[in-house]
């Protein structure tokens, strides 16, 4: 088997360690020559960097690391690239969050006019490392988990509509499916073929089939989430906004029991309910930067002080779990690389998948991933519901893209008027104003 040099772009992202270990697990069968993590934070890109170099030593002494931004080194006879980088940092993101929250409006990374904000921050930025790692690597796989993921699938399919080797994903749906495991007690997710349809961060399980007796999951799952409630797979390692985050699928489903809802539309059907919850005093991003990011890179310097991963029972501990956003992403290169054509919820354009919405759309379905790219699954028409949610959402994200490449305010404004999460087209002016002064050199310059 041919080895692959791998580059992880945003590799000094605190997701970083998890996909390391997946690939680790996975060195037999997606067999590594050589893997770059490339950053532009310096500082922190040291000390993953060494981190990982460390790390490798200990379980996979052959494969060679390098850590760097200089992009021609980061990007050159690439196999694949995964991409998690965030545009404006953890910082940022507790803004877009909190300016939102002063106008009574939610405010959240992915969704509404945060989600809004981390968007135009993000389109310049992808666009342009695209561009770079193809004038590198002609042929790398880029596998992208860049939020909003939703956005930005748009963005690079409007900037890209030919580049076949482009996939964007999302590892929401497969943590929705380790939570179902978990529930259900007596099957391994990855012995569930999921049925899926909708946006990013905007979709609806119909079926879930155990791959053993044919039988659909779902009817059981919808019973014992209503009388046992629902909660994240690992649960008592979470935050607690996202024991909030999953708890709301169980007033979801009273309200309209018809498919699994994903945690995130709580944002968009609910949101008096969700708004509620939130704090402005502890937002999700102070939680990351006080929780994850500190915890995370106290284990890099001590990894570094120590000499060796092998001393860290917590270290030792991650090999023994399930890390969704890692071995995801791992799993699908895997997928591609041996032409295993095995099921994963991404996104893909439209095209008739969904044969009454917008062919453009970037609809998020189950694909069966091999060489070639992704097979997805004809979902043929959906109810009018259905289809008046996701035509809403769509245009949102379609005049987002639109005010970024137009330079537009009146597109901008018109984005987030139509986004459910506001509504309000004079609370919308007031929201966006106040984004234009935080995204000073980050946004094009709106007219």
């Amino acid at each position: 088997m041919k080895k692959l040099d791998i580059c992880i772009a945003g590799g000094a992202s605190t997701y970083t360690p998890g996909i390391l270990i997946g690939l680790i697990k996975k060195m037999k069968s997606f067999p590594i020559n050589k893997l770059v993590l490339y950053d532009i934070d310096e500082e922190k890109l040291s000390l993953m960097g060494q981190y990982s170099k460390i790390l490798m030593k200990d379980f996979a002494p052959n494969v060679e690391i390098i850590y760097t931004s200089n992009k021609e080194e980061a990007f050159k006879n690439i196999d694949y690239v995964f991409c998690q980088i965030r545009t404006g940092g953890l910082l940022m993101r507790e803004q877009d969050e909190l300016i939102p929250l002063k106008y009574g409006v939610i405010g959240q990374e992915t969704c509404g006019p945060g989600g809004f904000s981390y968007g135009m921050r993000s389109i310049r930025d992808m666009i342009e490392l695209v561009k770079d790692i193809r004038k590198y690597s002609n042929e790398a796989w880029i596998l992208n988990y860049t939020n909003p993921a939703a956005i930005v699938a748009v963005a690079l399919d409007r900037e890209f509509p030919d580049d076949k080797r482009i996939l964007n994903i999302c590892d929401q749906p497969i943590s929705l499916l380790m939570s179902y495991a978990r529930i259900l007690g007596n099957i391994n997710y990855k012995d569930m073929t999921p049925h899926y349809f909708g946006l990013n961060h905007f979709g609806w399980f119909t079926k879930i089939i155990d791959n053993h007796t044919g039988d659909d999951l779902v009817p059981k799952l919808k019973q014992l989430i209503l009388e046992e409630g629902f909660y994240p797979a690992n649960k008592e390692e979470r935050d607690p906004s996202w024991l909030v985050t999953y708890s709301a699928v169980v007033d979801m489903l009273k309200l309209d029991p018809t498919y699994l809802p994903s945690t995130y539309l709580q944002y968009y059907l609910i949101p008096q309910k969700t708004f509620s919850h939130l704090n402005k005093e502890r937002t999700r991003a102070r939680e990351v930067i006080d929780g994850r990011l500190k915890r995370v890179y106290d284990e890099c310097k001590l990894v570094i002080k120590e000499g060796t991963t092998k001393k860290l029972k917590s270290v030792q501990d991650e090999f023994n779990k399930v890390d969704a956003h890692g071995e995801m992403i791992v799993e699908i290169a895997e997928s591609i690389y041996l032409d295993q054509k095995r099921p994963y919820i991404v996104m893909v354009r439209n095209n008739g998948i969904i044969d009454n919405l917008n062919k453009d759309a970037m609809v998020e379905v189950k694909c069966l991933l091999g060489a070639n790219g992704p097979i997805p699954d004809i979902i043929g028409e959906i109810g009018t519901y259905h289809k008046g949610l996701i035509e809403q959402q769509y245009a949102y994200e379609k005049l987002t893209i639109e005010a970024y490449y137009e330079e537009s305010y009146l597109k901008a404004l018109q984005a987030l008027t139509i986004n459910r999460t506001i509504v309000d087209q004079e609370v919308a002016k007031k929201i966006l104003d106040d984004l234009i002064v935080l995204n000073k050199g980050y946004w094009p310059r709106l007219k």
